[in-house]
């Protein structure tokens, strides 16, 4: 099943505190990231539990980066660690869009393509396309397999 989904822009609103487990106060919890957040959270509609992004993970999730970048790791285990490693998260985004959302005939397999939209630390343009495979168990992300526009990295960030 294929389904595309409108455009999500940042939200003017605070997201409340409904998982008193994670520490909203964390640097991962960031406002120039709402809308990679946001899309998520719209594509993954009714399959996790949770308000926000970080409430719909597993605490021992993998994540997994099929992309090479000198110090970027290609693999995250656990919630806390990714939570940490994305409070460095330097982009500034100001939207999201262009989601499609498959559902795999495995159950609880997501296929999200989706767009984010933002600026480099610099202020150059930044525009990447992702295809994330996420696997859901008992209502939280266990498992996330990422593929991205690398070139679109290099190009801003060069």
């Amino acid at each position: 099943m294929q389904r595309t989904l409108p455009q999500y822009t940042t939200p003017n609103n605070n997201v409340k505190n409904r998982n008193s487990m994670i520490n909203r106060n964390h640097p991962a919890f960031k406002k120039e990231a709402e809308p990679f957040y946001s899309i998520i959270m719209k594509g993954l509609k009714g399959e996790v539990d949770g308000e926000h992004f970080w409430d719909a993970i597993d605490e021992k999730a993998v994540f997994e980066f099929l992309y090479n970048f000198p110090g970027f790791a290609n693999k995250i285990v656990g919630r806390k660690k990714y939570m940490d490693w994305f409070g460095g998260y330097s982009m500034k985004l100001h939207s999201a869009n262009n989601l499609i959302v498959h559902k795999s005939t495995e159950p609880g397999v997501f296929i999200l393509e989706y767009e984010v939209h933002g600026k480099t630390p610099s202020n150059k343009a930044y525009d990447n396309r992702f295809c994330s495979i996420i696997t859901v168990k008992n209502r939280k992300i266990v498992h996330w397999r990422d593929y991205m526009d690398s070139l679109a990295v290099v190009t801003a960030t060069s």
